[in-house]
């Protein structure tokens, strides 16, 4: 069965909260960038009506609107959850996090820890927005690489401030360390979870030491880091169809993240095959007779010259590594389980950076 793949971003936000531009803008930026959908998520705003199809010269997106919710009367302010097709408003649910998990569930909606791992900078006031109530249960994945956290954490000096704003890729080389150990913590103990990657876009202008710029546009951001979702039909242009399509993918982990800032990471796969059929990112596998694990990566711009690193992990740990290979295939031997995923780094402005992170397929007993 053929798949179509969905180049998505699942985090962002408008003046309804602190965002500079309403859906209707954000929606022609993601069109240019080539999205194909966006959720629009704002704190602790759940906005209705927004939520269709946008469409401008030839060109579509499907906009979805979700929320970002938090606690606003906690200092530091920590535990930020993006839900997605709740579709009504679950802000007073923020103090409690396992309450607000328990509503989002009952709402049918998707939960995902938003950046987890979200250092302080102290230099410019910032605080540390981390995940920390991990006692909790039932959310559905994490958002493993946020591009602005990571570009906060290199905010340790107006120096480097200046620096990484004039030169933002420069700053960007992967998720956190500590947050794919926690991903991997999670999901070798059993439990079911998802990573995603976004913008958390703000469209904001910044001034600094003479500078003043909205550093990073909705357009750029859009054009970097990405959740790409793999369905097994089509959008259609029927709003209800196609957001219970989308949902339905990203709840079973039928994505992968991708740095397209580096490179496209369009057509990226990893899957399973056993005697019981073919499994996707995200599916699980029962092995009896043995899985063979298959990765494909698209060939960046410069073909072999171009430095890549393949990485296979199995419960967290590294099993294969490979250099400028874009395909591999991995068996796994009859009875051996584990949660398998790959990353795939890329050589970009002189350093090795995070470009594909898969989600896990899950091998267990039969």
């Amino acid at each position: 069965m053929p798949l179509y793949e969905l180049t998505a971003n699942l985090h962002m936000h408008t003046p309804y909260s602190d965002g500079e531009w309403y859906h209707a803008q954000i929606a022609e930026a993601a069109m240019r960038a080539g999205l194909d959908m966006i959720c629009v998520t704002d704190h602790n705003v759940w906005v209705k009506g927004p939520e269709r199809y946008y469409e401008k010269d030839g060109k579509r997106v499907l906009v979805l609107v979700g929320e970002e919710v938090h606690d606003q009367a906690r200092d530091p302010q920590k535990n930020h959850l993006l839900v997605y097709g709740a579709d009504r408003e679950l802000a007073r649910y923020a103090p409690e996090p396992q309450a607000l998990l328990d509503a989002a569930r009952e709402a049918g909606a998707l939960t995902f820890c938003a950046h987890p791992v979200d250092p302080a900078a102290p230099v410019f006031h910032e605080a540390d927005l981390s995940w920390v109530s991990w006692e909790v249960s039932g959310f559905t994945g994490l958002e493993i690489w946020n591009y602005m956290s990571e570009f906060k954490s290199r905010l340790t000096s107006r120096a480097n401030a200046v620096r990484h704003a004039l030169n933002p890729e420069q700053g960007i080389h992967g998720p956190f360390p500590e947050t794919l150990a926690k991903w991997d913590a999670l999901t070798t103990a059993g439990r079911r979870v998802v990573g995603i990657g976004n913008a958390d876009a703000h469209g904001t202008t910044h001034a600094l030491g003479g500078l003043k710029r909205v550093i990073f546009p909705y357009e750029f951001l859009f054009r970097a880091v990405n959740t790409h979702i793999l369905t097994e039909t089509p959008l259609t242009g029927d709003l209800a169809a196609d957001k219970r399509l989308v949902l339905e993918a990203l709840a079973k982990g039928h994505c992968f993240v991708g740095y397209d800032g580096t490179a496209p990471t369009k057509g990226f796969r990893f899957t399973a095959n056993s005697e019981r059929g073919n499994a996707l990112m995200g599916d699980e596998v029962v092995n009896k007779n043995g899985v063979t694990l298959q990765i494909a990566a698209p060939v960046p711009v410069g073909g072999s010259s171009t430095r890549t690193t393949l990485r296979l992990i199995c419960n967290g740990q590294e099993i294969v590594r490979r250099e400028n290979q874009s395909h591999y295939t991995h068996i796994v031997p009859a009875g051996q389980t584990g949660v398998f995923r790959v990353e795939v780094h890329l050589r970009f402005q002189g350093r090795m950076r995070g470009w594909i992170y898969s989600n896990p397929i899950y091998i267990v007993g039969g």
